[in-house]
């Protein structure tokens, strides 16, 4: 219990500060979890649980501003759901796990620091759906897998590609994080998971931290000192992870 109560400030904070940008928060939410060397069986159910409610509220908030694009989004959505799904019904053992959620959470912290900067006067291009079908498939397994809603790796790539502007991005990272979280969600409940016990706080906290953030991050562009701290958190979390 005593666990469960320091946990869930942090929690807050996470889906605060991701939700500023349409992230689910689920790299911090493995990133907190891996400090107080939670086991990876139960770290997977809970990052995606959390992501589900979060991810919902950011989706709202973002698209009640219209920051959002259907005709990106669907193929990305059509193939990353069926893959998401797959990928939460397999198991890896525990260090091959730590890993490669370690090796996820390096490469979040890589690419929020790249794009810290990052504006919204972009010129938009054009992307071939064939692409996006391919692109949606490859990151939807991933985030089965390791229990990231994906958000954390299809932001930076449209953002790189400008085939968005900044804060449509962070719609349509909303929406394929929830999708693909709901999935990979399913698919891991089908192989008899473990769910922690401060799992209930853990829920209240990520609401809360998603409503304030969200409400802020669809009227503004997030602070970049702010990108730059959540970078630092992850470098330090995945390299616990990668390091053991």
């Amino acid at each position: 219990m005593s666990e469960a109560l320091i946990i869930a400030p942090l929690i807050f904070l996470a889906a605060l500060l991701f939700s500023s940008v349409g992230h689910g928060g689920a790299s911090a939410y493995l990133a907190v979890f891996a400090l107080v060397s939670m086991a990876p069986a139960e770290m997977r159910p809970a990052a995606l649980g959390l992501n589900v409610l979060v991810a919902s509220i950011g989706l709202y908030k973002f698209y009640h501003v219209r920051a959002f694009n259907w005709s990106l989004f669907w193929p990305i959505a059509l193939t990353s759901i069926p893959a998401a799904f797959i990928g939460g019904q397999i198991t890896l053992p525990n260090n091959t796990y730590k890993a490669l959620v370690g090796a996820c959470l390096l490469y979040a912290a890589w690419a929020i620091f790249r794009n810290a900067n990052k504006t919204d006067d972009v010129n938009v291009k054009p992307v071939a759906k064939s692409i996006l079908l391919t692109l949606g498939a490859g990151l939807g397994f991933i985030s089965g897998l390791t229990g990231v809603g994906g958000g954390i790796f299809l932001s930076p790539i449209l953002l790189y590609f400008c085939w968005a502007k900044t804060k449509v991005i962070s719609g349509i990272a909303a929406a394929f994080i929830l999708v693909n979280s709901i999935s990979g969600l399913i698919g891991v409940l089908t192989k008899a998971p473990i769910l922690p016990t401060g799992l209930i706080y853990w829920a209240l906290a990520a609401v809360l931290g998603g409503l304030i953030g969200a409400e802020y991050g669809s009227k503004k562009l997030a602070n970049p000192a702010i990108r730059k701290l959540l970078a630092l958190v992850l470098v330090f979390a995945g390299s616990k992870m990668v390091l053991g």
